[in-house]
C-alpha cells in the first residue's frame, strides 16, 4: 500500500510528533509513504487530501492536525467542518481517508498526550485499505 499522510504546520510542535509517530508506523507495518505534505492549518488538509488521493499511485490518505482550544470558538468550527470535508474526499475518490485530527477543545497538554494519533491513522488507513481489497472493486 502506498500511503500520503498530510499534517498541518499550526501548532507544528505537536502536529511534527504526530508525524513521526505515523512515519514510524508505516515503517513497522511496511507500509510505503509515498509522501508527506505539510499544508498551514487544519482547514487546508481537505484540499491537499483530494488532489494527492487523485494520483493513481496513492492508495490511502492520513490528515493530522491538532486543533487546540483558543480564546474563541474557532477550534469547533474547523473540526466542524474538516471532518465532513476529508468523509467527502475519501468517497469521491474511493480510497481510505484516516482522521488522525485532534481536538476540538484541548488543551496544549492534551493535545500532547494524544500524538500518538498519527500512528493509530496509519492503522486505520491500512485496515480500510485491506478491507476494501477484500470486498472488491467498485461497480
Amino acid at each position: 500500500m502506498r500511503l500520503v499522510i498530510v499534517a498541518a504546520q499550526f501548532n507544528r510542535e505537536v502536529t511534527d510528533r504526530m508525524v513521526e509517530t505515523a512515519l514510524a508506523r508505516a515503517k513497522e507495518k511496511g507500509v510505503d509513504v509515498a509522501s508527506v505534505v505539510r499544508v498551514p492549518g487544519t482547514f487546508e488538509i481537505p484540499l491537499a487530501v483530494q488532489r494527492l488521493l487523485s494520483r493513481p499511485d496513492v492508495d490511502a490518505a492520513v490528515a493530522l492536525g491538532a486543533v487546540i482550544k483558543g480564546e474563541t470558538l474557532h477550534d469547533e468550527a474547523l473540526m466542524a467542518a474538516v471532518p465532513g470535508a476529508l468523509l467527502d474526499v475519501g468517497l469521491r475518490a474511493d480510497k481510505p481517508v484516516a482522521l488522525g485530527i485532534t481536538g476540538p477543545g484541548m488543551t496544549d497538554v492534551q493535545a500532547t498526550a494524544r500524538v500518538g494519533k498519527g500512528a493509530e491513522a496509519v492503522d486505520v488507513a491500512l485496515a480500510m485499505h485491506e478491507i476494501l481489497h477484500g470486498i472488491g472493486p467498485r461497480s
